[in-house]
C-alpha cells in the first residue's frame, strides 16, 4: 500500500462517517476538525473505520496526529511500516 492509497482510504472512510463532506473539496493539508467542523464523535467513528479497514490501532493520545489527510496518511504509513513520501493528491 502506498502513501497515496492510504490517503485515499482515509478520505473514503472520512466521507463514510461524515457524508456531508462528500460535496466538499478537501485539501490534503487542511485541518479537518477546524476547517470542516468535525466533532469528537466524527473523529472517533473515523478512527474506528480506519482501524477496521487498515488493521491499525490508533491510541487516543495519537488522535491529534490525524489533523489532515496528509498527516493521517503519514501517521498510518508509519504504523504500517511503510516509509514512502506522498505523491500529488
Amino acid at each position: 500500500m502506498t502513501h497515496n492509497e492510504i490517503r485515499a482510504a482515509a478520505l473514503e472512510e472520512l466521507i463514510n462517517v461524515a457524508p456531508d463532506l462528500a460535496e466538499e473539496t478537501i485539501p490534503v493539508d487542511a485541518d479537518l476538525r477546524e476547517t470542516f467542523d468535525m466533532d469528537s464523535m466524527d473523529l472517533v467513528n473515523w478512527v474506528a473505520a480506519l482501524h477496521r479497514r487498515l488493521g491499525v490501532d490508533i491510541p487516543e493520545l495519537d488522535y491529534p496526529k490525524l489533523r489532515s489527510l496528509d498527516a493521517t496518511a503519514a501517521y498510518l504509513a508509519g504504523r504500517l511500516g511503510i516509509s514512502q513520501t506522498p505523491g500529488p493528491p
